[in-house]
């Protein structure tokens, strides 16, 4: 029993690095600051939490399992507001601030063993910023 939790826990881990680093791949491309590793750890970093607070709630009668989720939002949120900044005027840092708040969700979805939910975020996350990015470039362009 207590090495298939131990494999499950690793598994759950490199599934949230791998997806993670999934996310930051568009962004590591475009020669962002925060990138591959970034949000690898973000992801990483909120399942571990989840697991532990799932872990360390099992068998507890009157304790709220939400906080611990609550707290991993509030953590990104100050992250992600420190990415977030003007310049000359223009906003920037907006999309790599939400795919941190995104990569953090999916970690907290493996953190809870929503592996499903997890896989489809991330396809989702990614066509957002591949193809929407893509999208909104040429938009711009067009309006010029």
């Amino acid at each position: 029993m207590f090495e298939q939790n131990i494999l499950r826990i690793f598994c759950q881990l490199i599934l949230a690095a791998l997806f993670g680093s999934l996310i930051g791949l568009e962004r590591r491309q475009i020669g962002k600051a925060a990138g591959m590793r970034t949000f690898a750890l973000v992801c990483v970093g909120a399942a571990l939490f989840t697991i532990l607070s799932y872990q360390g709630l099992a068998g507890a009668t009157q304790v709220d399992g939400t906080r611990i989720a609550s707290q991993i939002v509030v953590g990104i949120g100050f992250i992600g507001a420190g990415i977030v900044m003007h310049y000359h005027g223009r906003v920037r840092g907006l999309t790599t601030a939400a795919g941190i708040w995104a990569a953090a969700a999916v970690g907290m979805a493996i953190g809870f063993g929503m592996y499903l939910t997890s896989f489809v975020a991330t396809l989702l996350i990614l066509l957002i910023l591949f193809l929407l990015g893509r999208f909104e470039f040429k938009i711009k362009k067009s309006v010029k």
